[in-house]
């Protein structure tokens, strides 16, 4: 492999997580949670959601979706009690993996 080439694989792999830290962290019996690794939702992971839902941040949609896809895994009890910044955060991660290619580079 070429240089350009694992710079291009890395890049895309980055492309397809995001760490989020947390405002305010999530306490989980003995461990607590500070960081939270979304994936880029693949169609499966957004069924029974509207996608419209998703972009505008809906927390409904959010509280389905979001334990489908962090690392470690957010339940949705979680999401219910998270601080709302968190949420935000969150949930601008997801909407943001949802917008096509050419969008999200222009906006970089």
């Amino acid at each position: 492999m070429t240089d350009k080439t694992i710079a291009t694989a890395t890049s895309a792999a980055t492309a397809l997580t995001e760490i989020v830290t947390l405002d305010s962290s999530i306490q989980r019996g003995s461990q607590t949670v500070t960081e939270i690794t979304v994936r880029k939702p693949k169609s499966g992971a957004l069924r029974g959601v509207s996608l419209t839902d998703v972009l505008q941040m809906d927390v409904a949609a959010l509280t389905k979706v979001l334990p489908r896809i962090t690392d470690p895994a957010l339940t949705e009890a979680d999401v219910r009690d998270m601080d709302p910044a968190d949420l935000v955060q969150l949930g601008g991660v997801v909407a943001g993996f949802l917008l096509p290619k050419s969008a999200r580079e222009a906006s970089e």
